[in-house]
């Protein structure tokens, strides 16, 4: 399936806090929307990977998106590579997107700055035709990403454009609150970390 924007994410629910909106939006407009999460969010303090399986799938039916994968990638110790490279220029060639959105280029998880790392030189490395890769026993054709944008994380930096989102607010807050295990519950018994906060959600 061809799509419009492929989202990559280091973690399961870096895409809903960072861009919720943004996919809702274009998704509103009839464009074709895809997630792959690079890791499960297994080192994650709160909950298992398991867990965050089932959570990123119910935040993907939330948002309407075409497909949602994940690239199974170490949480916390994946590289940029050459055998991750081309993992992601699979993803890229599999479903020619006009334009990917990243990681922040620099943030206070490391996972972040990496991915974002990463995924930009993929879609670079996507576009050259000699480099060879398969898919489903199939020779896939290069393909090079119109453009590549970074959503903004935990770090505020004056963005070089803003999507507005007043429309889609409320679904974007639902699609993020499908991660019950990483936010603020009165009722959790879990340890609580920086993003279970009660003042990091308002954040």
């Amino acid at each position: 399936m061809k799509l419009d924007i492929l989202i990559f994410a280091a973690h399961p629910d870096d895409a809903e806090l960072s861009c919720a909106g943004t996919i809702l939006s274009q998704i509103s407009k009839g464009k074709k929307v895809g997630i792959i999460d690079l890791t499960r969010g297994e080192l994650g303090t709160r909950g298992n990977a398991e867990l965050r399986d089932k959570e990123a799938m119910a935040a993907a039916k939330i948002l309407g998106i075409h497909v949602r994968e994940n690239a199974l990638f170490a949480d916390g110790f994946f590289q940029n590579d050459e055998a991750h490279n081309l993992e992601l220029v699979r993803f890229i060639r599999k479903y020619q997107p006009e334009i990917v959105l990243a990681n922040a280029i620099h943030d206070r998880h490391p996972d972040h700055g990496r991915g974002s790392e990463l995924v930009s030189r993929a879609c670079f490395l996507s576009g050259l035709r000699k480099i060879e890769t398969r898919d489903e026993n199939k020779n896939q054709k290069e393909w090079r990403p119109r453009a590549v944008f970074h959503y903004i994380q935990d770090r505020y930096i004056v963005p070089d454009f803003v999507v507005d989102i007043s429309k889609q607010w409320e679904k974007k807050v639902k699609a993020i609150k499908a991660y019950k295990s990483q936010f603020f519950d009165p009722a959790s018994k879990e340890p609580q970390t920086y993003i279970s906060a009660p003042d990091f959600f308002s954040f």
